[in-house]
């Protein structure tokens, strides 16, 4: 057997064997876990982590892996102000996050590329009121993966009020590149975090994917949105005591504790994305993804 049929051999187990793991059970341990503030777990933890993933902790306000109170402190930790530059230019909306580009183009209808041979849709994708994905049918839509070694905090791409937020109850699917080919709708079937906000007259939302393992996601109108105890769809209070409901470009929205994806989308006739921007390419907070039309 050649290394290709071998590694995708692998990759057909991993997918099959997550159909039958406790992916909550898995998830809810994993948050405990990664905010242990015992040094011996924690440091075990980080050290175990930074051996395998090498993330350039030369850009975090605090670059001593060890100096964290917790493994996930460690994980969403913040950078030095300069290091992520956003792109000043009105006309331009940034990327929300470190990663890849997982898919990008624009909507099929309701239709959004998972990966080859398989599509969702936006009514799957936010299984709420179904006015929003009215409002954003035939529009833009980007997926950001985030690897393990990326910076985990959200940031917006775009000035923008928040209009609506909702959670949406799911599988924790890895979002892995063999898993989302092999998981038929898995972004509409992973456990997921809806903000939707108006730029003037553009609306556009990001959306939070959570994963295997991704203990919990948080806004910072809402803290921690997951885990959550009642599993159903349930609507996320506008909180202006937390944080304005306006929020600048480039300013924080929320984080992944424990990595995962962002689905961006944009009504239509909001934007073009770049041309150099496919399957693959690396993206980073701040940086140029689309121009507004």
């Amino acid at each position: 057997m050649s290394a290709t049929d071998a590694n995708s051999v692998r990759a057909r187990l991993f997918v099959a064997l997550q159909y039958l793991l406790p992916q909550h059970l898995l998830s809810r341990l994993a948050y405990l876990i990664t905010r242990s503030r015992v040094p011996l777990i924690k440091n075990a933890l980080i050290r175990s982590f930074v051996d395998r993933f090498h993330p350039d902790m030369s850009e975090a306000e605090q670059p001593d892996p060890l100096k964290y109170e917790s493994f996930n402190a460690f994980f969403t930790r913040a950078l030095r102000a300069p290091a992520r530059p956003c792109d000043p230019d009105p006309a331009v909306l940034v990327s929300p996050v470190d990663g890849s580009v997982s898919q990008i183009g624009r909507l099929d209808g309701s239709w959004l590329v998972q990966a080859k041979g398989h599509a969702y849709t936006l009514e799957s994708l936010l299984a709420a009121d179904l006015s929003w994905p009215l409002q954003l049918r035939g529009g833009a839509f980007a997926t950001l993966y985030l690897a393990p070694s990326n910076y985990h905090r959200v940031h917006m791409p775009l000035p923008g009020v928040l209009r609506a937020a909702w959670y949406v109850p799911g599988a924790l699917f890895s979002v892995d590149a063999a898993t989302t080919a092999g998981v038929p709708g898995l972004l509409a079937r992973n456990e997921r975090v809806v903000c939707v906000f108006g730029h003037e007259a553009l609306t556009f939302a990001v959306v939070l994917v959570g994963a295997l393992l991704v203990g919990s996601m948080a806004t910072v109108w809402h803290g921690e949105v997951t885990p959550r105890a009642l599993r159903g769809c349930a609507g996320l209070p506008l909180d202006a005591a937390r944080a304005p409901l306006t929020l600048e470009k480039g300013a924080e929205l929320g984080r992944f504790n424990m990595g995962s994806t962002v689905i961006l989308l944009l009504a239509p006739g909001g934007g073009e994305w770049l041309p150099a921007l496919v399957p693959g390419s690396s993206v980073r907070v701040g940086q140029a993804l689309a121009r507004l039309t």
